[in-house]
């Protein structure tokens, strides 16, 4: 006992010590979140997986364009995050509580437009994705049926992100929590059917989802209306306030840019997989949410680094925000490769509890082992990116995200897959993702970043 004592107080004096347990105070919880907010997507890909390769392709389809519209929901979200933690760095509660009013309303404002957009654009939107013939009506229905909660989906991103801000973690990983187990629920009954309620397949996961990411919206509100962590809503206080908008989109906007040109590629290259034909598409998505597991990680020590980086700044204490971020890059470089070492060796046999059509499984192998190399740069990518965000530095993360996607992943992908299939597509992913981790790193090594002005 004594002897594994020993090795954890070694441990944690070699990375830092009590900036060690600050970081993992942080990170874990947000771990647990992010593992929580990807359970929605497996748990609904391996529900439809059993329903066939055209209903995973429709699924899978359908989501891009989700992911694409919530773009405006992620953009006021980090720059929510960033001024809170700013302000709770520098002692001021009241300020911190006005950025939170002001993330409500542009949440609420670009909620409503999206589910505008889905209600209105959910057909053109999947034959713009290049559907299949077979996908195109269920892709849609899911979409429209998702929309119509995706006011509250909008609350559910801005209260978690300025929970985090405030440097709590652990209540969004509990609203996550919620939001799990209400999908899973609700989606296996509407999918399958129970009773006298009929098994409605798609839209049955389109069910669960709206659902459930609504009850999440719903429950992170009146937490705050009640109360939390420092911050509280005040229905009175719901007024535009420009000045404090204006800071927000300083940093939302680029971020929200950087969103939108990730998705449009995620968009775009998930198109020409589609090209490939319904079975390679399943592939494609399946090892997606694989391949996903390891941003679980890799999310929680990027909040943890963008929480502590501004209050660090917030502190006007550089060094430690310095400190903080490269430790946050370390730790989750550790846990990334060792789950790319997994997705190396195991890929058939994880694709295998998702789908049991063979040629599915053997088309995901490679795409998932390539990606398994790629760990460390994903890790860097993410955690150092995130460092960026929490300083304001979202201008440089747009470029470099942007100049990866729209420079190195598409292009090699148009020339590859059409050679090599799905492996020449991941092979263009995964050359972005190098790409991306060297620039963001360079970038992080500068000081530029610690001087500006939020």
């Amino acid at each position: 006992m004594s002897t594994a004592l020993t090795f954890s107080q070694r441990l944690r004096a070699g990375l830092g010590g009590a900036d060690f347990r600050r970081v993992l105070d942080l990170a874990l919880p947000a771990v647990g979140e992010q593992t929580l907010n990807m359970a929605v997507g497996l748990a609904d890909t391996f529900m439809v997986g059993h329903l066939g390769a055209a209903a995973v392709t429709a699924v899978g389809l359908s989501n891009q364009a989700v992911m694409l519209v919530t773009t405006f929901f992620a953009a006021t979200a980090t720059g929510v995050t960033a001024l809170v933690a700013r302000h709770v760095g520098a002692r001021e509660p009241d300020r911190a509580n006005v950025i939170a009013h002001q993330g409500y309303l542009l949440a609420a404002l670009f909620g409503v437009l999206a589910m505008a957009f889905g209600l209105t654009m959910n057909r053109p939107t999947m034959q713009a994705l290049q559907a299949p013939a077979d996908v195109i009506v269920p892709g849609a229905t899911y979409l429209r049926v998702v929309a119509l909660t995706f006011p509250l989906a909008a609350w559910l991103f801005v209260g978690n992100a300025a929970l985090r801000g405030a440097g709590d973690t652990r209540t969004p990983m509990l609203i996550m929590l919620v939001v799990n187990v209400v999908n899973v629920v609700v989606a296996y009954v509407a999918i399958y059917g129970a009773g006298p309620l009929p098994a409605l397949g798609v839209t049955g996961s389109a069910i669960g989802a709206a659902v459930a990411r609504g009850a999440g919206g719903l429950l992170v509100t009146l937490l705050l209306l009640r109360g939390h962590s420092g911050l509280r809503l005040r229905v009175r206080q719901l007024l535009p306030d420009a000045a404090q908008i204006r800071r927000i989109a300083n940093i939302g906007l680029p971020a929200g840019a950087e969103q939108l040109l990730m998705r449009g590629a995620q968009t775009t290259f998930a198109a020409t997989v589609a090209t490939l034909g319904t079975q390679a598409f399943a592939a494609h998505q399946i090892s997606l949410q694989v391949e996903s597991l390891s941003y679980m990680p890799g999310f929680g020590f990027a909040v943890a680094a963008t929480t502590l980086v501004g209050q660090g700044l917030g502190a006007r204490d550089p060094a430690r925000a310095r400190g903080d971020g490269r430790l946050a890059q370390r730790l989750a470089i550790a846990v990334m490769a060792c789950m790319g070492v997994i997705f190396f060796l195991f890929p058939a046999q994880i694709i295998g509890i998702f789908i049991n059509d063979p040629q599915v499984v053997q088309a995901g192998i490679w795409p998932l082992r390539l990606v398994a190399f790629s760990q460390p740069a994903l890790a860097t990518s993410m955690v150092l990116g995130g460092a960026l965000r929490g300083a304001g530095d979202t201008r440089t993360t747009l470029l470099i995200t942007g100049g990866g996607l729209w420079l190195v992943r598409l292009p090699l992908a148009w020339l590859l897959a059409p050679r090599l299939g799905l492996i020449g597509a991941w092979i263009g992913m995964v050359s972005d993702l190098f790409v991306r981790g060297a620039l963001v790193w360079l970038r992080f090594r500068g000081d530029r970043w610690t001087r500006l002005k939020v």
